[in-house]
Formats: structure tokens, C-alpha cells, sequence
């Protein structure tokens, strides 16, 4: 069993007994939960201290940097709020957690960007209407936002007009050599360095990254736990898209990953005909 499978089923174990003690009489659940919360404060005093005097010190800071690449001191520092996420990755994954909430209202709201203090999103649906519960949609995105992304001083909601940010594939129905390929975007719909996410009539999807003539696609699905990579940062310069959701880091280009050179994003074929991107992720 690898190191990630490990810590995804060591979390698992956590959500599990969580879970049962939602499930506890009010009373008891009260205790269990105050048991929780004293045990994490006392192993966060001690983590903070950790940290504090490693980087006192130019070789402990050093030796910090390179232990928080590992994903189990990474997560277990960003349990106890001793390390963030970038602003963007912390608001995908509040967009995420409200998500299902707003779909049980027949709407939707999608992360479109976060730029200079101001995060913009896209409603579909209910969302997207004038009504009164469409109103009351959009404003609990904007109190989860505001709440746990304090730094946030504007929500702009983007018209909902077509885009190719995201657009459906269709199967070509030809045979022979084009058996199994699909056609994507024009490479002109590519912007530089920015994940195009592509969507699959199976309800999967991809991402496709390019940089200068250089075009990558991936199923968009992190080697970690499988959530959806195409909301990620891209480096520029190293060519390398972090996850959202666990700071995993991959080589855009190969699919490597940088955090765990164990794990690997599943990469598809793809090629170029007249202008237009073919993958085949099958």
C-alpha cells in the first residue's frame, strides 16, 4: 500500500468515527466532542512550538519547508490552521462544500476566478434567475465565502452566458484510425497555462494544459483522491499545476507528480487536426 493510500483511508478513519459521533445522544455527544477539541488543542500548542523553533533556526526552517512537501505533516499541519492553502484553493473548496446545497435548490455555482480580493463565480439554474430563492442562493455562497475566506472583500456573479471554459464532447462517428478519439476545442480556445476542463458524455472529464506548441490532457481527477484538478494554480515558470484541495503539485507536460513522485495524473493521447484538439480517453 502506497503513503497516499495510507493517509486517504487513515482520513477516512477519522470521517467514520466522526461521523458516529454525530450520531451520539445530545449529551454524550457534547462530551466526545469536548474530548476532541481539548486532544487537538493540546497537540496544536505542541506543533506550534515545533514550527516556532525550527524556524528560529536556518537549517529547522530548511528542514520545515521540505517536511511540509510531505502530505501527512501538510495535513496534519493544516488540520491544527498552522498552514493555509492559497486564497483560491480555500475558496474552491468553500464553493465545493456549498455546492450541494444550492444543487438540492435546482441550481448551481461554479468558481470561475479570485483576483485582487474579489471572487467570481457563475450560477446555473434557480441561481441564475431573479427570483426571491434565487436571491437567498446567491447570498448563502456569499456568507460561506465571506465567512471562511475573510480576506475576500467582493462576490461578482459572472453573466451565465456560453463559454469554453467548459464544453461537452462529442464523439466523432467515424471509424479506422479515428476509432476512439473525440473532438475537443480549437487550440485557439487554449489559453496559455490556464486548465481547460473538458466534459465527457459519461460525466467524467478532462483537462487539457498547453504551454507555447506544447498541448497536455489529463483526466481530471488528482492522483490523491480523485477530486477535480482543473480549479488548481499553474506555475509559469515550472510548469506544474497544484490540486486544489491537498496541495499535490504535477508536471503539467508528463502528469508527474513533484509531491509524490509515487502518484502520476492518467494522461490521454492527444493531437491536433486542422486547428482542432483530438483526445482519445479511452
Amino acid at each position: 500500500m502506497t503513503a497516499d493510500s495510507e493517509l486517504a483511508l487513515r482520513a477516512k478513519a477519522v470521517e467514520a468515527a466522526l461521523t458516529d459521533v454525530k450520531g451520539m445522544p445530545i449529551d454524550h455527544r457534547t462530551r466526545a466532542v469536548a474530548l476532541k477539541d481539548a486532544v487537538e488543542a493540546f497537540h496544536k500548542a505542541g506543533l506550534t512550538q515545533i514550527v516556532r523553533t525550527l524556524k528560529a533556526d536556518p537549517r529547522g526552517m530548511e528542514l520545515l519547508l521540505e517536511l511540509v512537501d510531505d502530505p501527512n505533516v501538510y495535513a496534519l499541519f493544516a488540520m491544527h490552521g498552522i498552514v493555509k492553502a492559497d486564497l483560491r484553493t480555500r475558496v474552491a473548496n468553500v464553493v465545493e462544500t456549498v455546492r450541494p446545497y444550492t444543487q438540492s435548490h435546482g441550481g448551481d455555482v461554479e468558481l470561475v476566478d479570485v483576483k485582487d480580493g474579489t471572487v467570481y463565480v457563475k450560477m446555473a439554474g434557480a441561481c441564475n434567475g431573479c427570483s426571491m430563492s434565487a436571491v437567498t442562493l446567491r447570498n448563502g455562497v456569499e456568507e460561506a465565502l465571506r465567512e471562511q475566506c475573510p480576506e475576500i472583500t467582493a462576490i461578482e456573479v459572472v453573466p451565465n452566458e456560453p463559454t469554453a471554459a467548459v464544453i461537452p464532447l462529442v464523439a466523432l462517428q467515424r471509424g479506422g484510425a479515428n476509432a476512439g478519439w473525440l473532438s475537443g476545442p480549437a487550440v485557439t480556445d487554449l489559453t496559455e497555462g490556464k486548465p481547460f476542463r473538458m466534459e465527457l458524455t459519461n460525466g467524467k472529464s478532462l483537462v487539457l494544459l498547453r504551454f507555447e506548441n506544447q498541448i497536455s490532457a489529463f483526466h481530471n481527477a488528482c492522483a490523491h483522491q480523485g477530486l477535480p484538478i482543473d480549479g488548481g494554480m499553474v506555475d509559469m515558470e515550472s510548469r506544474t499545476i497544484t490540486c486544489p484541495w491537498h496541495g499535490f503539485r504535477f508536471d503539467c507536460l508528463s502528469g508527474e507528480c513533484l509531491t509524490a513522485p509515487q502518484a502520476q495524473l492518467e494522461q490521454v493521447p492527444v493531437r491536433v487536426d486542422g486547428g482542432q484538439v483530438m483526445v482519445r480517453p479511452e
